[in-house]
């Protein structure tokens, strides 16, 4: 294979449309977000997260698997975390069966926030992905995004 391969421009090329696609996204979302609730899409995607936690078996997430759902590293998810605690919008526990291990959970501001926000996240995704849908480069991926959204649903 070459650099000039058509089957690695093609490759290349999706790949951009699809990173066009989220930038194009996260950007709606953010602006929606943040005007409308003074939240960050991650700030809001770690609200998600977190209140889908349980207090069953495996219930809480370890802040690696916390990370890896907002997709940010260890670090900043952990910085990010202490930024929303300090707002009152998380709280940080020691786990009770092992010393070491320190859950998060969000506080009821912090839920109240998330309820208040979930339909702005909504109808900013929608709107974006509605908007993408009309160039023809992004249409095949609006719809895979639809498709994963639909076969999600119906599980």
């Amino acid at each position: 294979m070459t650099a000039t391969d058509p089957a690695l421009t093609a490759l290349s090329s999706g790949w951009g449309a699809l990173s066009l696609l989220h930038s194009r996204i996260e950007a709606h979302v953010e602006r929606a977000l943040q005007s409308g609730h003074g939240l960050s899409a991650r700030e809001y995607s770690l609200l998600d997260v977190l209140s889908r936690q349980h207090d069953g078996d495996g219930g809480h997430l370890q802040m690696k698997q916390v990370a890896d759902a907002v997709v940010l590293s260890q670090s900043a998810t952990t910085r990010l975390v202490t930024r929303m605690e300090d707002r009152g919008l998380l709280s940080r526990y020691l786990c009770p069966t092992d010393r070491r291990g320190i859950y998060t959970n969000v506080t009821a501001a912090g839920l109240e926030l998330l309820r208040e926000a979930r339909p702005t996240n909504d109808t900013a995704l929608r709107q974006a992905l509605d908007e993408a849908a009309g160039n023809p480069e992004l249409a095949s991926l609006v719809a895979a995004v639809e498709a994963v959204e639909t076969s999600a649903q119906s599980a």
